[in-house]
This record gives structure tokens, sequence and C-alpha cells, in this order.
């Protein structure tokens, strides 16, 4: 999937705002686009270049957890040091989702 360069920058500058110890969902980043969907934001975030900086693994599915793929242990691990926590059933507390 070809994803335009303008979106591709926005998705990237939004997910760069997004505090330590806050997450946001595929949703709220396409929401905050011109044009976006949550399916886009996530193919943006598999398709992210060696080296990058940026932090993915604050951006989680809508259900407020971690989607299941092959970085997901190490997700949870970095949002844990970050000091997000989760509930009993893997959800983010409403209070640690960004922007309030």
């Amino acid at each position: 999937m070809a994803i335009r360069a303008q979106i591709l920058e926005q998705i990237y500058t939004i997910v760069a705002q997004i505090p330590p110890g806050r997450v946001t969902t595929y949703g709220r980043i396409a929401q905050m686009t011109e044009g976006a969907t949550a399916r886009l934001v996530g193919t943006a975030m598999r398709q992210l270049p060696t080296g990058h900086d940026l932090p993915w693994y604050r951006v989680i599915g809508a259900s407020r957890r971690i989607a299941d793929h092959g970085g997901a242990q190490r997700q949870h691990e970095q949002l844990r040091a970050e000091g997000v926590v989760f509930d009993a059933s893997g959800r983010v507390p409403m209070h640690l989702m960004w922007p309030e």
C-alpha cells in the first residue's frame, strides 16, 4: 500500500508528539491527519525505517490494548518502562490516553 508522503509526514509528526507515559490509538492519529485511516496509520507504523527514533510503541488499538503483532512483547515492555499500567484485561486506563 503506497502512502502519500504528506499523510505519512503528518502521521510521523503526530507520533513524535506523544509524551512518555501516555498512549494514543491508530484512530485518534488518523483523525488528526488530512485523510488517513486507522489502518493506514498501522501500515505507517509497520513501515518505519530502520534506525528511526519515533515512539511507535505508544500507539495502540481502539480497545486500549496492544495489538497482536511480532513486536507486542517489546511494546509492552517499553510502555511499562515509561510507567504505563495495564488493567487485569490488558487495557490501558483512559487517563493515560493522549490527547485528553
